[in-house]
Parts: structure tokens; C-alpha cells; sequence
């Protein structure tokens, strides 16, 4: 069965007009209402990172996996990036518009150098790393992908940060000619997100050029996306054409947008349910041609990584700060 063969939904399957924006109103209610729980997450800081040492090797270990590996073409075609398209085929089906060359990226806020600089010599200097990678997804779905790029982390101290830099602020870039998905009101755009500069300084948090050895395709971020492994990908914004360095937590896209399903940290937790599903199993993406989905296999904490990242939540609730 082929990924566009196994995408088909049946008529009967598809939910009617009206309900769906019956719906649609129902969860803009909900987002709104105060009284939701975990829907407090950007009006308050959390407690103060905790003081983390993590050895090399630890590091290093989450850097690969033994896990079978998502085939290039699943890769490339089933992608959340809705400024390409909602549906799941829609980012790879779409023209290749996003004009990545050339590209810069601005650097500002809270550190002593700020400026705008070309992408090539923001990794001027690096030598580009493979490291291979679970992604999973908020919606239940998982790959295992190898991803080339350079550490976040040794990029952002070229800025020197300052001392009021708590948190990095990342920003997508918001052309309705090159992207047409934002021509619809799905987001407030362009898309944002963010991280606690401890997490971006974290070993494991990557910056990714390119997947499977070759650059980066349009519908996966190109040419310059967030990894952070232990979250949910919603996390890992594609395209990016500014970073931050703030005092205070930045609101992000879709915290703005549903502050109830989709929380500022968004660590992968099988505790924590989406309010409308379970995270407590994953489906992963089958890896072989006889079809798109292997069985469902339990979600692990940190999507696996809590070796490397747990120490950066002690003391934190992780129910509350989800």
C-alpha cells in the first residue's frame, strides 16, 4: 500500500460542514475560558531551572538509537507544516516556492552580539554532525529519522547571551508568496516557539540542515529547523528566520492558539493526555512499504531521552508545567 493509497478516507468517514466548524467554535470556547486546566502555563514563571551537569557520554548516548528507521519517502511525505498545508500529504505536494538561498537569520534581545547574519556563516565554523532522532508527534505518531546539522547551543553563545537571557524565542518566516498556507487564518502567524535557555544550551537540542545526508526538502523545514528530541515536534520550528534572547517566556503559536492542549514545555509525557486523546501509546511510522503504520507501542517519558534531560525538570511539576 502506498502513503497516498493509505491517506484516502473513505466519504463516509469525513466529518459533515456544519459539525466541523461546530467543533471548531466548541475548542475556540474552551481556549478561552480561564478556568481550564493547565491553561495557565504563560501567566506565571515556572520555579527556576535547576542546575544540571550532564556528562559528554550521557550526551552522546541519546545522539544515535539501534531502532529501524523511517524510509526517506515517509519522511518527506507525511509532515506537519501548515504553512504549506493542514493535511498530513499537503506540505510535500505543495510547489516548491520557499526560496532558501539566499537566507539569514536575525539574532537580537538579550546579548552583546546582535545583528542579521547569512545562514552560511551562522554555521560557519561547525562541522556538520549526524545524529539520529525519534520525532513525536502531539497526534500520536513517531518516526526515527537521521537528521544533519550543527549543536543550537554552540550556535546561540556566539551571541553571548547576557544574564537576563532566560529564555530563546524562535520565529518562522511569515511570507504568504512563498507560503501560501498562511494566507488562512489556522494561526496567528508567523509561527513562533520557544525554549529555557538551559534546554536550548542542552547538548541534545539541535539545529537540523538536512535529513538522510541531503539538505533539508521544503516540506521539512528548509533550510533550517529546531530539533529538541524529548518534546513533542510541534516544538521543532522549520524555516527559521529570527532568534531571541528574552527575560521573560515568550507565548508561542500554538500555546496562543489552544493554551489548553499545547503547553509552553510540552516535555513528552505518557502522564499527561491531550485533552481530546490518550500519550500514552505512540504509532510509529512503519518504516516498510506494506503499509503506513506499525503497531502501537507504549510512549516513553521524554520520548526516551530522560537519561540526558530529566535534571532539568527536578522539583518542577510536570502535570502543571505540561
Amino acid at each position: 500500500m502506498s502513503l497516498r493509497d493509505a491517506l484516502r478516507i473513505p466519504s463516509a468517514a469525513i466529518t459533515d460542514e456544519a459539525v466541523y466548524h461546530d467543533r471548531r467554535r466548541l475548542l475556540a470556547a474552551f481556549a478561552a475560558t480561564p478556568a481550564l486546566t493547565l491553561a495557565g502555563c504563560a501567566d506565571a514563571e515556572p520555579p527556576p531551572a535547576a542546575k544540571v551537569t550532564i556528562t559528554p557520554a550521557q550526551a552522546k548516548s541519546g545522539f544515535r538509537t539501534a531502532e529501524e528507521l523511517t524510509r526517506y519517502q515517509d519522511v518527506t511525505s507525511y509532515n506537519n507544516f501548515y504553512e504549506f498545508g493542514t493535511g498530513k500529504v499537503d506540505p510535500s505536494r505543495a510547489a516548491k516556492t520557499l526560496r532558501t538561498s539566499p537566507w539569514s537569520v536575525a539574532v537580537g534581545g538579550e546579548c552583546a552580539k546582535p545583528g542579521r547574519i547569512a545562514l552560511e556563516d551562522l554555521l560557519k565554523g561547525f562541522k556538520p554532525e549526524e545524529r539520529i532522532y525519534r520525532l513525536r508527534c502531539v497526534e500520536g505518531w513517531s518516526m526515527v529519522i537521521p537528521w544533519l546539522g550543527v549543536p543550537l547551543g554552540d550556535v546561540l553563545k556566539r551571541f553571548q547571551p547576557t544574564s537576563k537571557a532566560k529564555y530563546v524565542a524562535f520565529t518562522t518566516l511569515g511570507d504568504p508568496q512563498q507560503m501560501p498556507g498562511i494566507r488562512y487564518p489556522v494561526l496567528d502567524w508567523p509561527y513562533r516557539e520557544g525554549l529555557r535557555i538551559d534546554e536550548a544550551m542542552h547538548p541534545l537540542a539541535f539545529l537540523a540542515t538536512g535529513l538522510y545526508g541531503k539538505a533539508l526538502p521544503q516540506q521539512n523545514g528548509a533550510p533550517l529547523r529546531l530539533l529538541v528530541p524529548w518534546k513533542y515536534g510541534f516544538k521543532g520550528i522549520k524555516s527559521i528566520v529570527a532568534i531571541d534572547f528574552v527575560e521573560k517566556m515568550p507565548e508561542t503559536a500554538w500555546h496562543q492558539s489552544q493554551p489548553s492542549e499545547y503547553g509552553f514545555f510540552s516535555n513528552v509525557n505518557p502522564t499527561v493526555d491531550h485533552p481530546r486523546w490518550s500519550q500514552k501509546s505512540e504509532r510509529r511510522i512503519a518504516g516498510s512499504a506494506s503499509k503506513l503504520f506499525a503497531e502501537r507501542i507504549p510512549t516513553k517519558l521524554f520520548n526516551g531521552y530522560a537519561e540526558q534531560v530529566a535534571s532539568l525538570y527536578a522539583g518542577m511539576d510536570l502535570k502543571k508545567w505540561f
